[in-house]
């Protein structure tokens, strides 16, 4: 495919900055009158064109346009809309809010926190040069990238492929949803896209074939504890009790992101206290077999509240092995779009199973993933600011797990689990 069907024409995107710096340089030159203001449109416009036409001839494949031209650009975006903040405050309350916006959109807890610092300090400056409030709100965007860029300097989500084939990205669970709701129902759903025979509620499975396609340098299958082993290979033979442990700092951002985002999406919507846990954790597995073939392809955990059904997790476990190595890679699905944590199997020296993204292997991580409906090519993230680690062992006789979650290397969340066997009656899945 070319580069043109995949994305905007380099006139388009030449055509896009420069409008980009007209604004920007009408904004800086509002203060002066229509001339400066003619002089500063053609002079941003030739200024923010030619970074970004320098940038993209520079750019290589499977890159994003170089740092310094994204810290001119969002220079240029805060601009004009420190002019239009201008109209009600002065340079520097201007300036602490551009620092601010900014900060917050860096995501990380440092990142938001030295916006505010930096926007302040811009403001300052910019109120005893007598800066009009677009140059300052400029200032200090361009002031706090130029400082976060140099204080935080591991890339926290990185552009890891754009537009290549499936088997190109072997750790990246390609399935997307095709409604804006993921719900319960989306391996049935998945099922009629791909065709096979679909089981719901598969009767005792697990969300891995064998333990056995795991094996590598760093995890013997043959050491696993029997009960651990089987929870994995046989899951619905187990019921599985949840108590969430959330970190107090992240509580309001999670509160906000399932609000907004997890409810309505159906999908990673995870208890936010134990008395919410305590309304029962349904799960099963929903398989689809290939229509010839007796091996299941997907297999679908679907974890929900027992009392309504509302979605937790909907995630499509895979295996698969590379240079000697087994993986674990679970994706859930989004519209258009798929997140993917690929673990790294590791022994424990009690029998448990360790799946880790913390490693130093190629593999590991986390991947978001647009998903081309026409051609079935693959844009693909990595998120290297998300890490987890799940531990299932054998305690007192107990069968326990417990999943540990960091965000920017900040821990934000553990959710502890016991398994329990079902009678030998039977009854639901997890």
């Amino acid at each position: 495919m070319s580069d043109r069907e995949r994305g905007p024409s380099r006139l388009a995107q030449l055509v896009t900055s420069g409008t980009l710096g007209a604004l920007a340089g009408a904004a800086l030159g509002a203060r002066r009158g229509r001339r400066a203001v003619l002089l500063g449109a053609a002079a941003g416009a030739v200024a923010v064109g030619a970074s970004d036409a320098v940038a993209r001839a520079r750019q290589k494949p499977n890159e994003i346009p170089a740092l310094w031209s994204r810290i001119v650009a969002s220079g240029a975006i805060a601009a004009p809309l420190g002019w239009l903040a201008g109209r009600r405050a002065g340079p520097a309350l201007t300036a602490t809010a551009a620092g601010t916006a900014a900060g917050a959109l860096g995501l990380r807890p440092q990142k938001v926190a030295l916006g505010p610092v930096v926007g302040a300090a811009a403001g300052l400056a910019a109120r005893r040069a007598g800066a009009s409030p677009a140059l300052a709100a400029a200032g200090a965007v361009v002031a706090y990238r130029t400082a976060a860029a140099l204080a935080f300097r591991d890339p926290q989500v990185a552009l890891l492929a754009e537009g290549v084939a499936r088997e190109d990205l072997p750790f990246v669970v390609p399935h997307t949803a095709r409604t804006r709701y993921v719900g319960t129902g989306y391996i049935a759903d998945l099922a009629e896209r791909l065709g096979g025979a679909y089981v719901a509620d598969a009767p005792d499975v697990g969300i891995v074939a064998t333990l056995d396609s795991l094996a590598g340098p760093d995890f013997d299958p043959s050491r696993v504890d029997p009960e651990v082993r089987e929870f994995y290979e046989h899951t619905t033979r187990f019921t599985l009790d949840i108590v969430p442990e959330w970190r107090t700092w992240v509580r309001p951002g999670y509160l906000l992101y399932r609000t907004l985002l997890a409810r309505p999406l159906g999908q990673a919507n995870v208890p936010m206290n134990q008395r919410e846990a305590q309304r029962g954790v349904h799960g099963r597995i929903d398989t689809v077999t290939p229509t010839g073939t007796d091996t299941i392809a997907i297999r679908g955990w679907i974890r929900s509240f027992a009392d309504t059904d509302e979605p937790i997790y909907i995630g499509v476990y895979t295996t698969y092995r590379h240079e000697g190595r087994g993986y674990v890679s679970v994706g859930f699905p989004l519209p258009q779009a798929s997140f993917t944590a690929t673990l790294e199997p590791r022994d424990r020296a009690d029998g448990g199973l360790t799946l880790t993204s913390r490693s130093s292997l190629d593999q590991p991580g986390h991947y978001l993933t647009y998903v081309d409906e026409r051609t079935g090519e693959l844009t693909s993230l990595a998120v290297h600011g998300f890490a987890e680690r799940l531990d299932v062992y054998v305690r007192d006789g107990e069968l326990r797990a417990e999943h540990a979650f960091w965000v920017f290397g900040l821990p934000f969340l553990v959710l502890h689990y016991r398994m329990e066997r079902k009678p030998a009656s039977g009854g639901q899945p997890i």
